[in-house]
């Protein structure tokens, strides 16, 4: 019998099938990258979010367009979350300039700034300062909206961690910040890396709140975040949210994975997000087989115009590939 959700939150059957929806996709749309990768057709670096969707999802349903979201270099789930067309994403795992960042981010970086998304960012815990720039923008600007910052455990090993953490109480800025543990960063296990693995005891030395939440439960995490962003809101400073998560594939397409064992990540697939979710779903009648089959009838459609929208369209012209790229004089005049 799979856990039910928070039973707080507000669960009509439309948002029930928007968010299963939307995990699907992701779960889909990684899935088919890793074959593209394997195929040759995506190049450089793959860092796959399978397993972790309830975050972002769940997430994101406290968020509004005014609201800013800073993600990792595994943001390509945050990104569909969003909103970002799966077309666009999909042009930029390719290169191609019809990209979310015109083909120049590539996996790690993708950018849509018209949707608030500012990244994607391949430095471990260099989101962290850049949202809470943001949020100070804002707060300057005398603006109110939440601005969001996703980044895993490993970042809390990393200068810019605390500085952020302490900078955004000092000056009480509205930065939600999401940490999703999936337990080994690179490839070192949480305990062999963090001399204090709870990250909410992180946050609560800064006087930041804290809570740790089931990060295999989209409701869940969506709670959890809807509570956070609404005391952001009210005025109350940053908020530190702890979704305790696992990643199903290898750190990256490059890793051998020798670091965990291959029980352990089975038995937290029996927890897998999608999984857990939709069996509720069935199991209280809020939907149906029948739904679910037309949900995976619709994400395979949406990811495959997605792949046929990315092979079809053009690379960047030669004559640009030196635009937005800054060049200096040596003293002699050369550049």
């Amino acid at each position: 019998m799979s856990a039910p959700p928070d039973p707080r939150v507000h669960l009509d059957r439309e948002h029930c099938l928007k968010l299963l929806r939307t995990m699907m996709l992701i779960r889909r749309f990684e899935e088919r990258c890793a074959e593209l990768y394997g195929e040759q057709k995506i190049r450089g670096f793959l860092h796959l979010y399978i397993g972790e969707e309830a975050n972002a999802v769940g997430v994101m349903q406290a968020l509004t367009p005014e609201d800013a979201i800073v993600a990792t270099y595994r943001e390509h789930g945050h990104a569909l979350a969003r909103g970002l067309p799966a077309t666009e994403v999909m042009a930029e795992m390719y290169g191609k300039a019809t990209g979310s960042s015109r083909g120049r981010g590539g996996s790690m970086h993708i950018f849509d700034a018209t949707r608030r998304f500012y990244g994607g960012n391949a430095i471990v815990g260099g989101g962290l300062p850049l949202a809470v720039g943001l949020a100070l923008a804002d707060k300057l600007r005398e603006k109110t909206p939440v601005t969001c910052c996703f980044f895993g455990e490993g970042a809390a090993a990393e200068g810019e961690f605390h500085e952020s953490l302490n900078l955004a109480a000092l000056w009480k800025l509205p930065v939600l910040f999401v940490c999703e543990n999936n337990r080994y960063a690179m490839g070192t296990a949480l305990e062999r890396s963090e001399s204090e693995p709870d990250f909410c005891r992180h946050a609560a030395s800064y006087r930041i709140p804290a809570e740790a939440v089931d990060g295999m439960d989209v409701v869940a995490v969506e709670f959890a975040a809807r509570r956070a962003a609404q005391a952001i809101r009210d005025g109350a400073g940053p908020q530190f949210l702890e979704n305790r998560t696992y990643r199903f594939r290898a750190h990256s397409m490059f890793d051998a994975e020798l670091y965990r064992d291959k029980a352990e990540v089975e038995a937290w697939k029996q927890r897998c997000p999608i999984k857990r979710f939709r069996s509720w779903l069935i199991e209280t009648g809020v939907v149906h087989d029948n739904d679910v089959a037309a949900l995976e009838r619709d994400v395979e459609a949406e990811v495959e115009a997605a792949v046929a929208f990315a092979e079809q369209a053009s690379w960047e012209p030669e004559a640009d590939l030196t635009r937005d790229v800054l060049t200096t004089l040596t003293p002699g005049g050369r550049r």
